[in-house]
């Protein structure tokens, strides 16, 4: 029987990996047997990642890379590229999620989202897809976010839906755009997962009633549980799959 999720013989693209989900996709796309290259501002956080994903027995890189100064994110696919000859499937994972009234939102806070979540996004592909057109193949996977399709009523999250969605149309746009190279372009819509970034939501019990309240499995994510669609839209399977999201959520954004 055909493996149509083997990943051997590919080479993957991982940002913002030096923890939370970040290392959870690079190590789904590694278990699938892919060679991965993991960036990151954390240097010594990453460099753990890269052992760790050795040890399932592929290659590994790690480069520190700012995502929101373009210079390093050019400097950064060079390495890569001429490291491993290629890049098959880029993740652009790397983001913050900073929150605040509009009305109070300063200057460097929205721009600050706009350039690590929304900006590196089209960086990055705009490199790597170089690469992916010269070889007639490419899987480009953005890491959208329940707030790409919904807004919310219990943070002041304008900066980050506005980002988010952003994403999202990014996604349509350029899966029609670079259709004819043959490189898919598809988004996951992760609901709360526990995760660095996620941590003081874990931990406040006043969040714990929202969960239950817009969630229909009432819980955040557990790792793991994002494997199968990071898997699904890096292999094959997913040949004629492009300009998606896909949410895994818990049936939030069902509702």
């Amino acid at each position: 029987m055909i493996n149509m999720f083997d990943l051997s013989g590919k080479v993957a693209l991982v940002t913002g990996a030096s923890s939370g989900l970040g290392v959870q996709f690079a190590k789904a796309l590694a278990r699938q047997g892919a060679d991965i290259a993991i960036v990151a501002r954390r240097l010594e956080k990453l460099n753990q990642v890269k052992a760790e994903i050795e040890a399932l027995g592929v290659k590994c890189v790690s480069l520190k890379c700012d995502v929101a100064k373009v210079d390093e994110i050019k400097e950064t696919v060079a390495k890569i590229k001429e490291h491993f000859g290629k890049i098959d499937i880029l993740v652009n994972n790397a983001a913050i999620a900073l929150d605040a009234p509009a009305e109070k939102q300063s200057d460097e806070l929205w721009e600050t989202m706009v350039n690590v979540d929304l900006n590196s996004v089209f960086y990055f592909s705009r490199e790597v897809g170089k690469i992916m057109i010269e070889n007639n193949y490419g899987k480009i996977i953005n890491i959208g976010s329940i707030n790409s399709s919904v807004a919310s009523t219990y943070m002041p999250l304008t900066a980050y839906c506005s980002v988010k969605g952003g994403v999202l149309m990014f996604t349509k746009a350029l899966a029609t755009e670079w259709a004819k190279y043959n490189i898919t372009v598809n988004a996951i819509g992760p609901g709360y997962f526990e995760s660095e970034m996620t941590a003081e939501l874990v931990d406040d019990a006043e969040f714990s009633p929202v969960v239950k309240t817009f969630c229909p499995m009432g819980r955040f994510g557990r790792e793991g549980e994002l494997d199968g669609a990071i898997v699904y839209l890096a292999s094959d399977a997913s040949s004629y799959t492009t300009g998606q999201i896909l949410n895994v959520d818990g049936g939030w954004t069902a509702v």
